[in-house]
């Protein structure tokens, strides 16, 4: 039996279509699974779409439709883009499939019952546009792009 090699991309938020950053970052990766492929190494390469989070939510509201049919129909558009340069992924993974759902439940339960996992609060700023907490220590008000913070 031969090494195995796993290759993935990010999966990719569906909150708009694929761009020349989505295939980049596929093509650089399919060129690393071809290449493992013809070293004869047991070769794995995973795609997919990261299909929640508050982009693809506001995404889906300003198109008038629901959060899983603005997944369903961008996710096409990711795959036919994929298809049409040839990408030779083994998978694509959806976070809203059955079986990605499944694998999360049961680590979030492993980490739950190993107490690495607790009950809390917090507040702080939040960008949506990099979906990060800032500290007081990174704001700068205002700033002309996003306004309530920035880093220093």
């Amino acid at each position: 039996m031969s090494e195995p090699f796993y290759v993935t991309t990010p999966i990719y938020y569906v909150n708009d279509v694929p761009h020349i950053g989505h295939a980049y970052t596929t093509i650089l990766a399919d060129v690393l699974a071809r290449y493992a492929r013809l070293r004869g190494l047991d070769t794995f390469f995973l795609t997919g779409t990261d299909e929640h989070g508050q982009k693809v939510q506001n995404a889906a509201q300003k198109r008038g439709v629901s959060p899983q049919v603005h997944a369903d129909e961008t996710m096409l558009r990711f795959q036919r883009a994929w298809e049409h340069m040839h990408i030779s992924n083994d998978d694509f993974i959806r976070t809203t499939q059955p079986r990605h759902t499944r694998v999360v439940t049961t680590v979030l339960q492993q980490l739950w019952d190993k107490g690495d996992i607790y009950l809390g609060s917090y507040e702080g700023w939040y960008c949506v546009h990099e979906e990060r907490f800032w500290t007081e220590k990174d704001l700068v008000l205002p700033h002309p792009r996003y306004g309530a913070r920035a880093r220093r």
